[in-house]
């Protein structure tokens, strides 16, 4: 009889072979079979939910919308969402869809999980609250390349309008900027920018 029910159940399990436990179960859930689980377990899974930056930053988050359609053979509206709360926290959100509404949305929601710190700094010497950026940072999207240079207190913020609203939203005073290649598509543009700030905290220094 023994022999007989081992011959049902089959080489692999009571499904015949190729269809079994596959393994077998392991008891350990963190483990992870699939790409998240794995992920997740090494720490590298990203924050998932807004609600979370709403819970800490609503009540300083603003945010700016512009809208491009894309024509192809169905009409898009590709949608650029920057966010921030005007005192050293930027996000840079990037959606398309068939329906405007459904982009903005979307969009909005991107922008609020890349939020990025920035991190502040003084031209020459330390009087009074940071107002630009810490030094000269640099960074590229396709053609075009941004480059943040400290600029004195007073001196506004140099830059097209793009840049400039980034670096608004990140609570930046004062900022000379630099731009070469193709800075007419906007979402090369935008995106190099906000890589830029972000490279704020990619070193520190003795005031961090």
């Amino acid at each position: 009889m023994a022999d007989d029910a081992g011959a049902a159940r089959g080489p692999r399990g009571p499904r015949g072979p190729g269809m079994g436990n596959r393994g077998g179960f392991r008891g350990d859930f963190g483990r992870g079979i699939r790409g998240r689980g794995r992920r997740a377990r090494r720490g590298k899974l990203g924050r998932l939910e807004s609600e979370i930056i709403d819970f800490f930053l609503r009540a300083s988050l603003k945010d700016e919308v512009l809208i491009t359609p894309v024509q192809n053979q169905r009409t898009r509206f590709k949608v650029f969402v920057a966010i921030g709360d005007y005192n050293g926290h930027v996000g840079l959100g990037v959606k398309c869809s068939k329906e405007a509404a459904t982009a903005i949305r979307g969009a909005i929601i991107l922008a609020k999980l890349s939020i990025v710190p920035m991190h502040k700094g003084y031209w020459g010497n330390k009087i009074g609250k940071p107002h630009t950026v810490p030094c000269k940072v640099t960074d590229h999207c396709g053609s075009v390349l941004v480059s943040l240079i400290p600029a004195p207190r007073g001196t506004g913020i140099v830059s097209a309008p793009v840049p400039k609203k980034l670096l608004m939203m990140a609570g930046i005073g004062d900022c000379y900027t630099s731009a070469w290649g193709c800075t007419a598509t906007l979402g090369n543009f935008a995106k190099a920018t906000f890589d830029a700030i972000s490279k704020t905290y990619s070193y520190l220094t003795p005031d961090l």
